[in-house]
């Protein structure tokens, strides 16, 4: 596959960035590269045709909305894997899922809306996969969710979102025009010049009008970010290890600050324990090699004085999408 020149490289970086919430988008991204909406368009359809990109839109977070969010650990046979992967790829709440080289070998992150019963998903999760255990691991303390994946191997940056006191976000007051945009902005953005315009009619609103509760929702942080989802495999990250330490309270903020200030690290979190899973501090890093991975959690080890971490790697991929969620 021929290799992205820099314009390209360019746009990939700026779309997980910040993508404009304005009427022509594709415009005003052009206007900071140097080419014409036209231009932008048809390298963005590239980008996706290349798998590079998966969607363009909101991202929303789940608690802001009163949704229960968690990643769950399973125990799946693999003589009932491919049960678990259809049952998963139709659930509407779940966004990702993957295979990873542990006993606990199949992981998902579940939200489930306010009205819904944990427990009783759980059950449900375990008899419809055939999971021989199944621990849910919800957080406790936030200390990043995002990362940028850059296309060049020297070119990593990140860009950080934390909480200064870890704490989980609360459910938002939502209005009655609040959740009619939330719900018809879930979509991947058409590649057309105008890609609001249709939204906005469904709506009824003016454009100028949906842009702008757009752009409130951004503020209020119900949606954390409205981007680009990359797929960090097809820009050269293809180690992906959910890294796991037992950290004690007094050293668990130190270090998920510490894993925090790292590009390679997409998301941090302090999560519950039990007698199943007793690692509390969790993060994603992303290398280009294992062996990368491996250099960044002795690192951290050392740094924070924490005990030796267990590196769960992605083997498998079987589901990354963005979940709609209707208020």
């Amino acid at each position: 596959m021929k290799p992205l020149d820099s314009i390209s490289k360019k746009l990939l970086s700026q779309i997980q960035l910040e993508f404009p919430l304005v009427p022509m988008p594709y415009l005003a991204l052009g206007q900071k590269l140097g080419i014409d909406s036209e231009e932008v368009i048809e390298r963005l359809r590239g980008l996706k045709d290349r798998g590079m990109v998966r969607q363009v839109g909101p991202v929303v977070d789940s608690r802001r909305l009163g949704y229960k969010s968690t990643l769950v650990a399973m125990k799946v046979a693999g003589s009932r894997l491919d049960q678990a992967v259809q049952f998963v790829a139709h659930h509407p709440g779940i966004s990702h899922s993957y295979e990873r080289d542990h006993e606990f070998n199949f992981w998902i992150t579940l939200a489930i809306p306010p009205a819904v019963d944990l427990a009783s998903e759980l059950e449900r999760l375990a008899e419809r996969t055939g999971a021989e255990a199944v621990t849910a691991l919800p957080a406790t303390k936030l200390f990043k969710i995002r990362a940028l994946f850059a296309a060049d191997e020297d070119d990593t940056a990140a860009t950080v979102l934390t909480s200064r006191d870890g704490a989980l976000p609360a459910p938002a007051e939502l209005s009655d025009l609040d959740r009619l945009v939330i719900n018809e902005l879930q979509q991947d953005l058409p590649l057309v010049p105008l890609p609001f315009d249709e939204m906005a009619q469904e709506t009824g609103l003016e454009l100028e009008i949906f842009l702008a509760q757009c752009r409130s929702l951004l503020d209020r942080n119900i949606i954390r970010r409205f981007s680009a989802q990359v797929n960090h495999r097809s820009v050269g990250f293809t180690a992906n290890a959910m890294t796991c330490w037992i950290a004690p309270p007094e050293r668990i903020d130190a270090a998920g600050n510490e894993l925090a200030a790292m590009a390679e690290v997409s998301h941090c979190y302090e999560r519950e324990t039990n007698h199943l899973w007793p690692y509390n501090l969790f993060a994603m890093i992303h290398g280009h090699t294992e062996e990368a991975c491996y250099k960044i959690a002795n690192a951290v080890t050392l740094k924070t004085e924490l005990g030796d971490p267990v590196l769960l790697f992605s083997t498998k991929e079987f589901k990354k999408t963005r979940i709609k969620y209707l208020v």
